[in-house]
């Protein structure tokens, strides 16, 4: 539902009517994840998808039923289903979609506005959907950390992964882009005004302060990822020692394996121990080939997400099994 927000906020506070069309349920290869959403609004634009294109134009005639008629509707689609086939959902799954209306200036608008000012402003919150019964398709906003609701999907915005990267190099530069279209709040930290700029980092937080100062003052945790790329062991080592003594799931470092292992002993006698120093990843990224910073910051960005997932960065023609793991619809 995330990336449908500022869309969905801003048709909400223009007056315009529209539906949203959720998956809340998925099972074998379906291609999209559950939450995952798109709008329609009642003059006919789109924003997002809840598939890889096999199914929108089904939900979409769905979603303009639903804005004529108010009614939330729950449609599924899968490979056993002969519409489903037609439609084109050929790929073994099967997804659950959920359609409702949102009209101008009501509850649901409003909280769709809130939603989209908490995500933007990085303040977690939780919104229940509601999947069956008399309340099908009204949502609500709760608190965080409340006890699951059984009967509803809970979607959770402004927590996006953070990826902190120190130094304010091409490389940087590279992986700041592709960061920002993954949907991580990206900063980059460098003690040098002169390079670390809004203009080189659109889309990023940029902070000009010694790295390891700021890491050590900052709360993160296991979503998050922090790549140290600035070579300067003046600046990589107490950057390192913060963020391996933070609950950060990605710590990573750029540089061969002899500038590694220098690194490793500048860390030890800086009092890092070998446990913490077993979570480094260095040489960082996986085993790409490239060597452009554009193809680099893509190897890097494949480990921190194969790391948060805990897959193995293998080739998928080389494993068996289902491409994706499924969760299983009723």
């Amino acid at each position: 539902m995330q990336e449908i927000l500022e869309a969905a906020a801003d048709w909400a506070r223009a007056g315009r009517a529209f539906a949203v069309a959720t998956v809340i349920a998925v099972a074998g290869s379906a291609p999209r994840e559950i939450g995952a959403s798109m709008v329609v609004s009642a003059d006919g634009d789109l924003f997002g998808n809840v598939s890889a294109g096999c199914v929108e134009g089904a939900v979409y005639g769905t979603s303009l039923e639903v804005i004529a008629d108010g009614a939330p509707v729950v449609e599924r689609f899968g490979y056993s289903d002969a519409d489903a086939i037609e439609i084109g959902l050929t790929c073994g799954g099967v997804v659950e979609v959920l359609v409702r209306r949102i009209l101008p200036g009501s509850a649901e608008a409003r909280e769709l506005i809130l939603l989209a000012e908490r995500d933007a402003a990085g303040i977690p919150t939780r919104f229940d959907l509601a999947l069956s019964g008399a309340h099908l398709g009204h949502g609500r906003i709760v608190d965080v950390d409340s006890a699951p609701d059984p009967t509803a999907l809970s979607v959770v915005v402004g927590a996006q992964p953070r990826l902190i990267v120190v130094g304010a190099v091409e490389f940087a530069v590279a992986l700041t882009r592709l960061g920002v279209a993954a949907g991580m709040r990206v900063t980059i930290v460098d003690g040098r005004a002169v390079f670390a700029t809004a203009a080189r980092f659109p889309g990023a937080e940029v902070v000009v302060d010694r790295p390891g100062r700021y890491l050590a003052a900052q709360r993160l945790v296991p979503r998050d990822a922090v790549c140290v790329l600035s070579h300067d062991p003046k600046f990589d080592v107490p950057a390192l020692q913060a963020a391996l003594a933070s609950a950060a799931g990605y710590v990573g470092a750029m540089g061969s394996r002899r500038t590694h292992d220098d690194r490793a002993r500048r860390l030890r006698e800086a009092g890092v121990r070998d446990d913490a120093l077993a979570r480094l990843r260095s040489p960082l990224g996986l085993d790409l080939g490239g060597r452009t910073p554009a193809e680099t910051a893509l190897s890097i960005l494949a480990e921190i997400v194969a790391d948060r997932h805990g897959a193995s960065g293998m080739r998928l023609t080389e494993r068996s099994g289902p491409v994706h793991a499924g969760t299983v619809v009723s």
